[in-house]
């Protein structure tokens, strides 16, 4: 079973992010443009993010023996061909995403995990797994000092943000789903036993829900999962928008699938 909570950052524009799931499986998708992506793709953010959820839940559905890689990277291939012949499916600022998908097959937990998305598994035995891909984190934190010096908003910040955005999908940058499906080759990847985890399951989030922890430090993953199991999802995401209004900063669009009844797989 999985519990959706999602939030569009501004009222006046649609979630970026997907998020659907399976008897089997789970998918969250977390679009990404910048400034100027309207010129390149007719589509938008929102419809890439949606349509690639879309097929990775489809693909699941049939492919079940399939490895998730493989499966992530005909689903980004799909999407490109389905805006090929309309859009500039290549340029660097066209529309792209970070992705979490977990899965249960054969009595294990699989996850995949491409760009700054979360998966979060809740061991009996242990502390939670917590999945991420840093790479995009330690390549946009040497960009920093530049973007906190230029005016958010401005033709120099956006400068700076396309030129963060110039190292995606590159050797020794960060990997997203975007136009390439050979991305998919860079996920990070893994399974675990069912039977290792606690009544209170896993977990996908979208980075703008993990700020709940990374960002604005107002608890760890243990707390994280107390906090699903106790109140839900729409719990964390309250919480995130308390922190972004109270530290003066942009809600971010935030979305959570929360799975569990693992037992009964």
């Amino acid at each position: 079973m999985a519990m959706v909570s999602a939030a569009a950052g501004r009222a006046d524009r649609a979630n970026e992010d997907f998020t659907g799931a399976l008897p089997a499986a789970a998918v969250l998708v977390d679009g990404a443009g910048i400034r100027g992506a309207e010129s390149i793709c007719r589509h938008g953010v929102a419809w890439y993010a949606n349509r690639l959820g879309g097929c990775l839940l489809g693909l699941l559905s049939l492919a079940q023996d399939r490895d998730l890689p493989a499966v992530l990277a005909e689903a980004i291939e799909q999407v490109t061909d389905d805006h090929r012949d309309t859009c500039d499916v290549a340029d660097r600022i066209s529309p792209s995403a970070a992705v979490a998908i977990l899965r249960l097959s054969n009595g294990l937990v699989e996850y995949l995990v491409l760009g700054d998305a979360y998966v979060v598994l809740d061991k009996a035995d242990s502390a939670p797994l917590v999945v991420s891909d840093p790479r995009e984190v330690v390549i946009s934190r040497s960009y920093e000092p530049a973007l906190e010096a230029a005016a958010e908003g401005s033709d120099e910040y956006h400068r700076i943000l396309s030129d963060l955005r110039s190292n995606r999908n590159q050797p020794g940058g960060f990997w997203v789903a975007k136009d390439d499906p050979r991305a998919a080759d860079e996920a990070i990847t893994g399974s675990c036993p069912i039977s290792e985890l606690t009544d209170a399951g896993a977990v996908l989030l979208s980075n703008g829900a993990g700020g709940i922890v990374d960002r604005f430090g107002l608890t760890d993953w243990p707390g994280v999962m107390a906090i699903l199991a106790s109140s839900g999802p729409d719990e964390i995401i309250r919480r995130v928008r308390q922190a972004e209004a109270h530290h003066a900063v942009a809600a971010d669009d935030a979305t959570i699938a929360h799975c569990t009844g693992f037992g009964q797989a």
